[in-house]
């Protein structure tokens, strides 16, 4: 079922991805939308940049639904979006981990130290085919947690679906310390970074997408006005 915005608009989001927390993300922008998902290789190529990953594999979802039979059924007045989000630490991806081992080594690896975390995202717009690919880059310091806190973590199942194997919203275990960035990318979809993408295929999302996003994630962001004034 579409959600349904407060006023018309001109356009209706077709959100490939099947993670709860870009689907939880999208209704703050308050457009109606769909979702869809991709389902695409994400190993990653030699030598290959965490940011240039991200780009691609955004780029692949989308150019996976657009080439599938899926969005035909989807009017013109669609705009497709695609997500990829890639962890760093050390110039090194971590995806989602196999099991607990993977996910303890990659939580104390990530311990009390700060990586980055790469989102990009891509829309086309079906009416015209246009193509818009941006890329959000937050640094993200951990805190000192204990292999206890760990191990409790673990236990809670959350981390086995996630790159890096943490989730920055996760209630109980909250590993992240003084961030100063986008805490919408980190959970994986830039939402201004979006708007900003909208705005160059002529969609203007209705009322405040800032005061949303921070009273939903009960964060004061610190980034949101550079990031939409900055055109590029």
């Amino acid at each position: 079922m579409i959600a349904q915005p407060d006023q018309p608009v001109n356009a209706v989001i077709l959100l490939a991805s099947a993670s709860p927390r870009r689907r939880e993300l999208i209704t703050l922008l308050d457009l109606p939308f769909e979702t869809t998902s991709a389902d695409i290789d994400e190993v990653p190529l030699p030598n290959e940049t965490a940011g240039a990953m991200a780009v691609r594999l955004s780029q692949a979802k989308a150019q996976a639904v657009l080439t599938s039979s899926v969005h035909i059924s989807y009017p013109s007045t669609f705009i497709l979006l695609a997500s990829d989000t890639v962890v760093s630490l050390d110039g090194q991806p971590l995806g989602k981990p196999r099991d607990a081992d993977e996910a303890r080594a990659m939580l104390r690896q990530l311990r009390d130290r700060s990586h980055q975390v790469y989102t990009a995202i891509t829309l086309i717009d079906l009416r015209t085919d246009r193509i818009v690919t941006d890329l959000a880059v937050s640094d993200v310091p951990m805190r000192d947690y204990s292999d206890d806190e760990i191990d409790a973590y673990i236990a809670s199942g959350d981390p086995f679906d996630k790159a890096g194997a943490y989730a920055i919203q996760h209630a109980g275990f909250h590993p992240v310390d003084r961030l100063a960035a986008c805490f919408a990318n980190v959970m994986g979809l830039p939402l201004c970074h979006v708007v900003r993408s909208l705005r160059q295929l002529g969609i203007e999302p209705i009322g405040e997408l800032p005061l949303r996003c921070q009273a939903h994630l009960q964060f004061s962001c610190p980034v949101f006005e550079s990031i939409l004034n900055h055109s590029g």
